[in-house]
């Protein structure tokens, strides 16, 4: 997923301010979804949510106004009511941002329920099946 650095992103030094990287993280994640056949909606309106309940985000260097980024994310591991992602932000090809993120399953009333199985069979920890938020 390509964005571009809106200024409305950026802090007094006019580089993007570390919480909105989870913004395009969010982003990212449903379009990774979107691209392999999965509707988040249809998911919530199945009575299922994802929320995040690990996050791990290192900067390694600083994205600017109207930078030109390169979100990428796939799955690395699902099991039972958690799928894990790795998101990576990259500017001309060198990586300033990756984050290791876990989601959970829950139902409406917060209770956790297991990921649909298409889901598990789809993001298969053996390598038979994964995805990323890149074209």
């Amino acid at each position: 997923m390509t964005v571009r650095v809106g200024y409305h992103e950026t802090d007094g030094q006019r580089r993007v301010h570390h919480a909105n990287y989870l913004n395009y993280f969010e982003q990212s994640r449903v379009e990774m979804l979107r691209a392999a056949g999965f509707d988040y909606r249809r998911l919530e309106d199945e009575g299922l949510m994802l929320v995040i309940s690990e996050l791990n985000v290192r900067y390694r260097g600083a994205a600017e106004f109207d930078d030109i980024l390169q979100i990428s994310t796939w799955v690395t591991n699902v099991r039972g009511a958690r799928i894990a992602h790795h998101h990576q932000v990259a500017r001309d090809g060198q990586v300033l941002v990756d984050c290791d993120l876990i989601c959970g399953c829950i139902d409406a009333t917060g209770k956790v329920r297991r990921l649909p199985p298409t889901w598990v069979r789809h993001f298969a920890p053996d390598g038979t099946s994964g995805g990323s938020a890149e074209p």
